[in-house]
């Protein structure tokens, strides 16, 4: 068995599509749009087979996501090693994201940083 996709909500859904193309090497299909509903969505592949599904809909609530909440707490991507894991971290710092931790080696040994983006959802990027 394995998880075929992971799915995540947003407001700005051209936004979501062009962090993960822009920044973390992932491509976007053409879109749906289901005309009746309105819902949209955007299959974002990446080299190793993963896919991720961005959605929205009319009237999406988009509420606070503190930190320290039970439900999903990040997606992590991996991009090889230690370098690759700063100078994407210094990327997105200077491009306004912000870095609420690392990068940096974790007490269970994963070098990562993680930072808030795409609506206040964490991405963690590791070896």
């Amino acid at each position: 068995m394995r998880i075929e996709h992971i799915a995540l909500y947003v407001k700005d859904l051209e936004a979501a599509r062009d962090f993960f193309v822009t920044y973390l090497g992932g491509h976007s299909n053409d879109g749906y749009h289901n005309t009746s509903t309105d819902f949209r969505s955007f299959f974002i592949s990446f080299d190793d087979g993963a896919r991720l599904e961005i959605m929205t809909k009319p009237e999406m609530v988009d509420a606070e996501k503190t930190l320290n909440r039970t439900g999903y707490a990040h997606v992590a991507f991996s991009v090889g090693n230690k370098k690759r894991v700063d100078e994407l971290t210094d990327r997105l710092r200077a491009d306004g994201f912000s870095v609420i931790s690392g990068p940096r080696t974790t007490g269970d040994g994963y070098y990562e940083s993680c930072i808030v983006a795409i609506e206040g959802n964490q991405i963690e990027i590791t070896v």
